[in-house]
């Protein structure tokens, strides 16, 4: 048997109680130091502003910023310094991404009720935006792709990218091209929960956004998480998932790669097999043993599945989709017979791949779709970033006499069963005048 330790391993319809509970429930207690501590940094740059910003640069970045914009200048020379196989990539993705969100832009829609009134709902893009993209462990500009087009799909007038200053004073030079290639307005060199304050209340250098989206560490998570009540987010995010379901017939040498992709995000990445034989799980566990022995990030990759993953046979293609939906993953890979059935009756999930070739790689870069995605179970109650996110709606209400004289009379009764009696004559006023 392989010496690699998952977290959690057996049979789904064997566990125990908290060991069930352990599996479904990723979010975790709350960590109240970091509550507290990234209140702290908000409330300093909610009343200090810039001058907030530039001290906590100096002490979490190491950096002296003389600006916090990024002048359009450096963007430029960052994309020209690109290689040419990387801007050619990204320029494919955002063009893949751009097709897509096009294709789902929202349409304003009218209707004409019994009463004679016209509806209605029309989608306005956003005054402004801002996009997060991760500096740390490794710069993301797949990420200011994810949140810069389809906000310039949309048709928001002012997109900002933030992004954690290098030791240069500068984000890295491929996400200030991604800026460029996507469509960015500005540029400014703020990392964490700093950033998301910045873009919540806006100071003298950095205005205030109507929406903050785009992933980040734990601190950004926290941070969105307390400005949102005084700006709109895309949605609660934690470290990357990914589920799989796969019967006797999977590879288990791509089951691995899928795992090992997933897993190298983070320590705190969650990954899951769920499969139809125990022999699958030995064949995909051996495989990544193979995979991590000669893979760059094989530290974080075997902390997340020793801390995080769960290899578990089902007795069934029916009870693994009853367990993917209870655990409502971000990603899920779908690697069985009967994948046209499994997809129709999978409900809580960020986003499904299947087919032959679908690896979620495709997915984090280059397929179109959004992979900025909900985690933690919230894909019960979110969906992935698209353009939707980056408008708001207007409702219209036409009502002409005639439609009025016809809704006076039930409008009169309800707003004295209300006790409004002004609202209740408002409408009597209409119910000879048609």
């Amino acid at each position: 048997m392989s010496a690699l330790r998952w977290a959690i391993r057996g049979a789904l319809n064997t566990l125990d109680p908290a060991t069930r509970t352990r599996l479904l429930d990723r979010r975790g207690l709350p960590d109240r130091s970091r509550q507290a501590a990234t209140a702290a940094i908000l409330e300093r740059v909610r009343t200090e502003g810039d001058a907030a910003l530039r001290a906590l640069a100096a002490e979490f970045d190491r950096v002296t910023l003389d600006a916090l914009e990024v002048p359009r200048a450096e963007w430029e020379r960052a994309l020209n310094a690109l290689p040419a196989a990387t801007r050619s990539a990204l320029e494919r993705a955002a063009e893949n991404i751009r097709e897509v969100h096009t294709a789902f832009r929202p349409l304003e829609r009218r209707i004409t009720t019994r009463d004679g009134v016209t509806i209605t709902r029309r989608p306005d893009a956003l005054g402004a935006v801002g996009v997060y993209a991760p500096g740390g462990r490794a710069a993301y500009p797949s990420s200011v792709l994810m949140g810069v087009v389809p906000a310039a799909v949309a048709g928001v007038r002012e997109i900002i990218v933030s992004s954690p200053p290098s030791p240069n004073g500068l984000p890295t030079d491929v996400v200030l091209a991604a800026a460029a290639i996507g469509g960015a307005t500005r540029v400014f060199a703020l990392g964490g929960a700093g950033a998301i304050g910045a873009m919540a209340f806006g100071t003298a250098s950095v205005p205030a956004v109507d929406r903050i989206v785009g992933p980040g560490n734990a601190w950004v998570a926290e941070a969105k998480a307390q400005v949102a009540s005084v700006v709109a987010i895309d949605a609660p995010a934690g470290p990357s998932e990914l589920l799989i379901i796969a019967d006797e017939r999977a590879n288990a040498e791509r089951l691995a790669r899928e795992l090992l992709a997933q897993a190298e995000h983070d320590p705190e990445a969650a990954v899951v097999l769920l499969a139809t034989s125990e022999a699958l799980i030995e064949a995909t566990t051996e495989a990544l043993e193979r995979q991590l022995a000669v893979a760059p990030r094989a530290e974080v990759a075997r902390a997340a599945i020793e801390v995080n993953g769960a290899a578990l046979v089902v007795s069934s293609i029916a009870e693994a989709i009853g367990a993917a939906n209870a655990w409502a993953a971000e990603h899920l890979l779908v690697a069985c017979a009967g994948v046209e059935q499994v997809i129709a009756e999978l409900r809580d999930v960020g986003t499904v791949f299947y087919g032959d070739a679908a690896s979620v790689a495709f997915g984090d870069y280059a397929t179109g779709a959004n992979h900025v995605l909900p985690t933690a179970g919230l894909a019960r109650s979110y969906s992935g970033l698209s353009t939707v996110d980056f408008y708001r709606w207007t409702t219209l209400q036409e009502i002409d006499r005639a439609a009025a004289a016809r809704l006076s009379a039930d409008v009169a009764v309800l707003a004295d069963a209300e006790g409004l009696p002004a609202h209740a004559a408002a409408a009597r006023a209409w119910g000879t005048d048609a």
